[in-house]
């Protein structure tokens, strides 16, 4: 008998918890784009990275080659007479700066004195954390450049008053001419092509940084210069452009997990994570603004390979100086790949539809050449799961899973945005959370775990005392699984439940479990005129028979108590 009763217990306190309309019965699916999910996910652990050099620049006073400039004025009076231009001078003289910008060296010669400035030149780029102690990956031409390039970077960036000054002395000794815009672009052209060529760089020295984004006091952010080390460096594009930096003292970093290559195929979109120089190298945002990276997706288009072997992906995805050395990622947010570039436009501008990136086998064989193994941190896991919570608005269950981030890594630049933003939904009564219904759940639970006792025990005692009734007349009533009870992973009609595909990524909908109802049902006898199991509510009951003890009568009045205090019906009484 004891047997029994638990068994029946069991079940129906299974059956209460899993009442339908309550938070416990199945979560809320998450409703939210692909791009959200995944910039949510992996925003923690992409930074900005700083290159830096500082060095004594030294280039020569440009002198004019004037046999060759009054060869050139002659053949800009040829191409009026030919009607190639116009004849007034402002046609004539932007002519003849642009070819000038073709070939500087042929129109000016190194000359006395030698102008030296000390000077500061650098670069923003995308890095990301692969490991919880600080490994990071990032494109080659991101941590450093050759002489040759070195040298056009102080030309644009550390020399621009000489660059300036060198473009006025070339306007004002054409004549006294009007002087339109393009005039005065291209002439500054031509002094940082030909002050890049003569340029003399000496005590350089270089740093590499990361601009941390640090919460202050409350949501907003305040940026850190982190020192970081270079580890491995490959070649700049066409080559493999990746490198591996290490920053120091790090733990519980925030980190991205890396796919295959094979994850991704021609027509599946992809992902760009990173900081557009658009942003970063303006002043009209501020620093909280600069230090919150972009995302941008697009379709993988085709599948490329430079000269040397090297692999490419092209993608439509827009990207933008400064997002070389981004992490690119799948629908299922695993990196698949590094941003390293895309095709300037002569203008300047990136070329849309025309980026490029290296894949992540590369970004393995360069982590494997150091013996360095990509993992996910606690912070990120913790972090993950909050955010899952967070997005089917189980706020209360969110929270302590992100305190327990913002123990873990302080300084998190999102945990204390969504701590505030759980707080205030919580406030404004928009909690979801299971834990916020379950005490009253087990409450009316209980009620009817103790109606099922007495129910159950009053039953039984009846039993003993009925006339004897031959056994095949009971029926038995189940007590494993029974029709409407759905063992965990069984279906309907014992097929597997519909849990939704394995590797679907948040956002997508899934199948909802299938309904149960509220307590199991005991399978019906074949003959329905004989005496039906016990029901745990009110159905008619047999009345015990003669001779029934003072104990039976007392639980049936106590069981009618209750049975009114729940506004239950009593028994017929026939």
């Amino acid at each position: 008998m004891w047997a029994r009763f638990t068994a029946v217990t069991g079940l129906v306190l299974a059956g209460v918890l899993a009442l339908p309309g309550v938070a416990m019965a199945k979560p809320k699916d998450l409703d939210i784009p692909v791009g959200t999910w995944l910039a949510a996910r992996t925003h923690p652990a992409v930074q900005l990275t700083s290159v830096s050099y500082t060095a004594d620049v030294a280039v020569p006073t440009p002198v004019a080659n004037l046999e060759a400039i009054r060869g050139l004025t002659q053949q800009g009076v040829a191409a009026v007479q030919s009607g190639k231009i116009s004849s007034d001078e402002n046609s004539i003289y932007r002519w003849v700066v642009q070819q000038m910008a073709k070939e500087p060296g042929r129109y000016f010669s190194p000359g006395a004195p030698e102008r030296v400035v000390e000077a500061t030149a650098g670069g923003l780029c995308t890095g990301w954390w692969v490991t919880p102690d600080g490994y990071m990956v990032t494109a080659a031409h991101c941590v450093g450049q050759e002489e040759s390039e070195l040298a056009q970077t102080f030309a644009t960036q550390a020399l621009t008053k000489i660059n300036e000054k060198d473009a006025a002395d070339l306007i004002s000794s054409l004549g006294d001419i009007a002087s339109d815009d393009e005039i005065v672009r291209t002439a500054a052209k031509i002094f940082q092509i030909w002050n890049a060529d003569n340029i003399k760089i000496r005590n350089v020295q270089s740093s590499l940084s990361l601009l941390q984004s640090l919460p202050g006091g409350g949501v907003d952010k305040t940026a850190k210069a982190v020192p970081i080390e270079l580890v491995a460096k490959g070649t700049v594009y066409p080559g493999k452009d990746i490198a591996i930096l290490k920053a120091n003292g790090q733990n519980n970093l925030p980190t991205v997990p890396l796919g295959q290559d094979s994850d991704v195929r021609v027509g599946d979109t992809l992902y760009i994570s990173g900081f557009p120089g658009t942003v970063t190298q303006t002043s009209i945002f501020n620093i909280e603004s600069k230090l919150d990276p972009a995302f941008t997706e697009g379709p993988y288009n085709a599948s490329r390979q430079t000269p040397e072997g090297v692999p490419y992906i092209q993608t439509q995805a827009p990207s933008y100086p400064g997002n070389s050395g981004g992490p690119v990622f799948s629908k299922d947010g695993n990196v698949i790949g590094i941003l390293v570039g895309g095709l300037i436009q002569q203008d300047g501008g990136s070329t849309e539809g025309e980026s490029f990136v290296l894949p992540v086998s590369i970004v393995r064989e360069k982590l494997n050449e150091k013996n360095i193994k990509s993992a996910e941190s606690v912070t990120t896991k913790a972090y993950n799961e909050a955010l899952d919570l967070f997005f089917k608005n189980h706020y209360s269950d969110a929270l302590p899973k992100f305190r327990e981030v913002q123990a873990l890594q302080p300084n998190h630049p999102y945990v204390a945005k969504y701590i505030t933003d759980s707080q205030q939904a919580i406030t404004a009564g928009k909690d979801e959370s299971s834990s916020s219904i379950l005490p009253w759940v087990l409450w009316g639970g209980g009620g009817l775990l103790v109606l099922f006792v007495l129910g159950t025990l009053g039953a039984v005692l009846k039993g003993k005392r009925r006339s004897k009734i031959p056994p095949h007349s009971f029926p038995p009533a189940p007590y494993g699984a029974q029709p409407g009870y759905l063992p965990p992973g069984q279906g309907q009609y014992g097929h597997p439940a519909q849990h939704g595909q394995h590797g679907q990524p948040y956002g997508v909908p899934q199948q909802p479990y299938p309904q149960r109802p509220p307590y199991p049902l005991p399978a019906a006898p074949e003959d329905t005129r004989a005496v039906r199991p016990h029901s745990p509510y009110g159905e008619p009951q047999q009345k015990p028979g003669p001779g029934a003890n003072t104990r039976i009568a007392g639980l049936e009045a106590e069981l009618e108590q209750l049975r009114r205090n729940m506004g239950q019906r009593p028994p017929d009484q026939r």
